[in-house]
């Protein structure tokens, strides 16, 4: 029996929540019910995709690589249902669109699927660089709009910014560490931890920051542009990270584990917007890419 859309449904919503309690809530169905859906489809694919520990629920393998297929089913079935509803004519156009690393690794591919989708006709060109340069090249006129980590605090009033996602720091551990026993971790408890530092984007910036106020400086044992590098690095125990959750993955590229734990200090979530020249009229296909990133908003502050 092939499954239905309702078990990809909870299995997303399992997977967002990191229990089955949470996904109840939050889709007001009964525990048992999700359960049973869950069963189902692990039957029907002939293998688990979840599995219980005592922090909840989480994904398999397995699981996690169905998972990026699920969002994109859910995701299509979505469009679908708005192109439909709609009944909009696509437009033809070009899209000149700027982009920061991060963004590119983590967010790029699934705002470029929506778009692309909604708007066939329409063709995209990706600048990626840093934030300084996007924001030249805006000011400019020679990018419509930019996805990028935003600054703490505005830099130019010259542009304007609308958040997407907002992104709190997780501590990176490999499996069978001593912190892995712990619900939450202090920066504080680091000191002495090897740290392996992701160079992008500045997003290295708030724990350094708060470790400078504690009066601590824990050792670099690596510094990387590379997050794929900070998951093997930090799986097979090589050092430590603190990183923003939209970066987080469970899995190394070798299949190693990673855990994560939450950070007991309040640092500044890292923030992604998109943005574009204040006072400028937006060009017809970057008011169209802003109402695709505004639907991937509000999918992401449901999860």
């Amino acid at each position: 029996m092939a499954f239905s859309l309702r078990q990809v449904r909870y299995f997303v919503a399992i997977a967002e929540t990191g229990s089955i309690s949470g996904a109840a809530r939050h889709l007001s169905i009964s525990q048992s019910t999700i359960t049973e859906a869950v069963q189902e489809l692990e039957q029907d694919l002939g293998f688990k995709l979840v599995e219980r520990s005592t922090h909840g629920m989480s994904l398999t393998l397995k699981g996690y690589q169905f998972l990026r297929h699920a969002e994109k089913i859910l995701a299509e079935v979505s469009n679908a249902r708005r192109a439909l509803s709609e009944g909009a004519a696509p437009s033809e156009g070009r899209l000149n669109l700027g982009v920061t690393p991060l963004v590119a690794s983590y967010i790029l591919a699934d705002l470029l699927a929506r778009f692309r989708r909604a708007f066939p006709l329409l063709e995209v060109s990706v600048v990626e660089d840093g934030r300084d340069y996007l924001e030249h090249l805006l000011i400019g006129g020679e990018l419509d709009i930019a996805v990028m980590v935003l600054p703490p605090r505005p830099t130019l009033l010259s542009l304007e910014a609308e958040i997407v996602e907002a992104s709190r720091y997780r501590l990176w551990l490999p499996l069978g560490h001593r912190f892995a026993q712990e619900a939450e971790v202090s920066l504080r408890n680091l000191a002495e931890e090897p740290q392996i530092l992701l160079a992008i984007d500045e997003i290295d910036e708030a724990p350094k920051h708060a470790w400078q106020q504690f009066g601590i400086r824990p050792p670099t044992a690596f510094r990387t542009r590379s997050v794929e590098a900070v998951r093997s690095l930090v799986a097979t125990g090589a050092g430590l990270a603190v990183l923003p959750d939209l970066t987080y993955r469970p899995w190394s590229l070798e299949g190693d584990k990673i855990e994560a734990r939450r950070i007991q200090e309040d640092l500044p979530a890292v923030s992604v917007g998109v943005v574009w020249r204040r006072g400028s009229r937006l060009s017809p296909a970057a008011s169209q890419f802003l109402s695709v990133v505004q639907t991937y908003r509000t999918h992401r502050q449901r999860a």
